[in-house]
């Protein structure tokens, strides 16, 4: 009778490690689950840093895990509740806001940033409009200093609370970052007409939405979006705030060793979302969310919870073609549109050590989320192999 019991434990002990986030109890997901195991395995290991990677159809999750570590100091994992940079893939939640403050009848795409920035001079800010802002094709140029010698023309035009240059590029506050639109005299092209990839433009949601609102950005997007879609970890970085379970981003190290950034084996250094010289703001790049939450997310989106079907459509439906083949760009998503291929939604985003990817196919609901701590994996290969594991599983 013992031999029995202990017999009946083992197969639920197999049962309940079958069914663990990363393997799907349905057999059908067996196959998947190998192909992306053996994928992420090769490129990450289990003591450095590495990547959540999660895949769901519809509101199922067939395949979660996490692979290598959140946190070299700590020794920390990384698993589903892990909270990552997404990086640019922040971009679409900007786009949202404005979609959401244009149903309510306080804006238009079509309104031109002049309109909402007095305190801008230039009369070029009169010919583009938020709808190029928010679409790559505003034409503006990113001439915000990167040298000392650009830094110094920089200060004899305007007022900084930076002490140089590279304090400037850490974490630049968006009047910061955007003070030299105010001098703009030359566009890269006719807004409206060709695809430059700019974050400066992206910048601008943040007082856009304080301004028409009358609230702080953060809380106004906890209300607006983070509720709606169930996003409870989902947070925008604050250099005086903690955040709890958060992942360190890491580099490569490089020259000597001794810095307090360094990995205790001298390989990796820390490489956090302020610390890469990438002007980063809320807006656009400055959020963490876990796997799960963006999964909350793309589910609430695409189910028009958050905004209508009609502003649905104008984030995915092509404005410009983008400088990759078959590949477009909306209101803060990318659409790629291959013939022969289903129809995908996704976003890329970097930053020091972050590496991100998140897609949705809207034709069989399929998510695909990789966020990593480290960015030294070839994503288009890697991306390129997880769509080729779905239509091999028949999942796209």
């Amino acid at each position: 009778m013992r031999n029995i019991s202990l017999l009946l434990f083992a197969i639920a002990l197999t049962i309940f490690v079958a069914c663990s986030p990363r393997h799907c109890c349905d057999t059908r997901y067996t196959t998947l689950t190998a192909d992306i195991d053996s994928l992420f395995g090769a490129m990450f290991a289990d003591s450095e840093p590495g990547a959540i990677v999660l895949i769901a159809k519809g509101d199922t999750v067939i395949y979660e895990q996490g692979f290598g570590k959140a946190r070299l100091d700590e020794n920390t994992p990384i698993d589903s509740t892990t909270l990552f940079n997404i990086c640019s893939i922040s971009k679409q939640f900007s786009s949202v806001a404005l979609l959401i403050l244009q149903e309510r009848g306080a804006l238009s795409m079509s309104d031109t940033v002049s309109q909402y920035f007095p305190e801008f001079h230039s009369p070029l800010l009169r010919q583009i409009t938020l709808r190029q802002m928010m679409s790559h094709t505003s034409g503006i140029p990113d001439t915000r200093p990167r040298t000392e010698q650009q830094w110094q023309g920089y200060l004899k035009k305007h007022k900084s609370i930076y002490a140089n240059v590279n304090d400037y590029k850490h974490y630049a506050l968006w009047k910061e970052s955007t003070q030299y639109l105010d001098d703009l005299d030359s566009l890269a092209f006719t807004p409206g007409t060709q695809y430059e990839y700019q974050n400066p433009t992206f910048q601008l949601v943040l007082p856009i939405v304080e301004r028409l609102t009358d609230s702080e950005f953060t809380s106004w997007m906890h209300t607006n979006i983070f509720a709606g879609a169930g996003m409870k970890h989902t947070v925008y970085f604050q250099p005086d705030v903690p955040m709890n379970n958060y992942a360190h981003g890491y580099i490569p190290a490089e020259g000597e060793a001794g810095t307090a950034s360094r990995s205790k084996d001298g390989r990796w250094e820390e490489s956090d979302y302020g610390e890469a010289n990438f002007f980063p703001t809320k807006a656009d790049g400055g959020l963490y969310t876990t796997s799960r939450d963006f999964l909350r997310w793309q589910r609430a989106l695409y189910r028009n919870r958050i905004i209508n079907e009609e502003s649905l459509k104008q984030t995915v439906e092509p404005i410009v073609l983008t400088d990759e083949p078959d590949t477009y760009y909306g209101l803060g998503l990318y659409s790629y549109r291959r013939e022969g291929f289903p129809l995908k939604i996704f976003h890329t985003g970097d930053n020091g050590g972050f590496y991100t990817y998140a897609a949705y196919f809207p034709g069989s609901e399929v998510s695909v989320i990789i966020f990593a701590n480290r960015p030294d994996w070839d994503r288009p290969a890697t991306v390129a192999a997880v769509d080729s594991i779905l239509v091999a599983e028949k999942l796209i």
